[in-house]
């Protein structure tokens, strides 16, 4: 598969750009073709916990320049989904400011107790009475929307609890499944083209999980790059029903084709 009239791309963050805290080698020259040979790009991520200037700041520390205009999170894609679903409406938000922060850019209000929608994100100080309001408010009629459905993520100390095991709790509590924006969502893939204005016959999706970046590019169409230099490893590929378009060691791989 030549990458050559691929002119829209969509990049997964961690695992693809950056792991364990460092740029991935050759990510930095893979952006400047990017940029040199005109292509558009947007840098996804399912992590909530950061805005896209908090997000450009950790990248530049690693070595990696990406405009805070070029990133798109699953803050702001569940912002920009609510926002088209009913516009103007309230929410009661659960996470970091990240995530009210991106409500508010859309011109949500906040309301704890008859809000349209509960939206659950990632935050570190996740409150036993934010829960409370929160099951009280969906079994009143509020809809259940989280940013992504990550059980677990990962610190220097370990695992940590994640937006889906909290969007579980809830679940349990209420009876309502939430619906999760990020991926492997495919919405958030088509919010994204939509901000490049990029048809997906000329879009691709790279990405280094089968189950969440690949799905979603499969999902929307999209041509498919898995990279191994994150979680996957190259047999991954042939476990499931769907598959890459093309398997590479990392973006570095991709330089001297674009």
């Amino acid at each position: 598969m030549n990458v050559e009239g691929l002119r829209n791309w969509l990049c997964d963050m961690d695992g693809v750009l950056i792991n364990d805290g460092a740029m991935v080698p050759g990510a930095d020259l893979f952006l400047d073709r990017l940029r040199r040979t005109g292509r558009r790009f947007l840098v996804l991520t399912n992590n909530s916990l950061f805005t896209p200037l908090e997000v450009a700041e950790q990248l530049g520390s690693m070595g990696l320049d990406v405009d805070v205009a070029s990133i798109w999170t699953s803050a702001l894609a569940t912002a920009r989904f609510v926002a088209t679903q009913r516009p103007g409406g309230s929410a009661f938000v659960i996470g970091k400011d990240s995530v009210h922060q991106a409500l508010s850019d859309v011109g949500y209000r906040e309301d704890p107790h008859l809000p349209d929608y509960v939206v659950l994100g990632e935050t570190w100080e996740y409150s036993f009475d934010d829960f409370a309001l929160a099951v009280r408010a969906i079994k009143g009629g509020s809809h259940f929307v989280a940013t992504n459905p990550e059980p677990t993520g990962p610190t220097t100390d370990g695992s940590l609890p994640g937006c889906g095991a909290m969007a579980a709790l809830i679940e349990n509590a209420t009876g309502v499944a939430p619906f999760f924006v990020g991926k492997p969502n495919s919405l958030m893939i088509r919010e994204a083209m939509g901000m490049l204005h990029a048809p997906t016959q000329s879009s691709v999706m790279i990405g280094d999980r089968m189950e969440t970046d690949i799905l979603a590019g499969v999902d929307a169409g999209l041509t498919t790059i898995l990279v191994l230099s994150g979680a996957n490893v190259e047999g991954d590929a042939l476990r499931y029903p769907f598959r890459p378009s093309r398997v590479v060691p990392s973006v570095a791989d991709l330089v001297g084709e674009l």
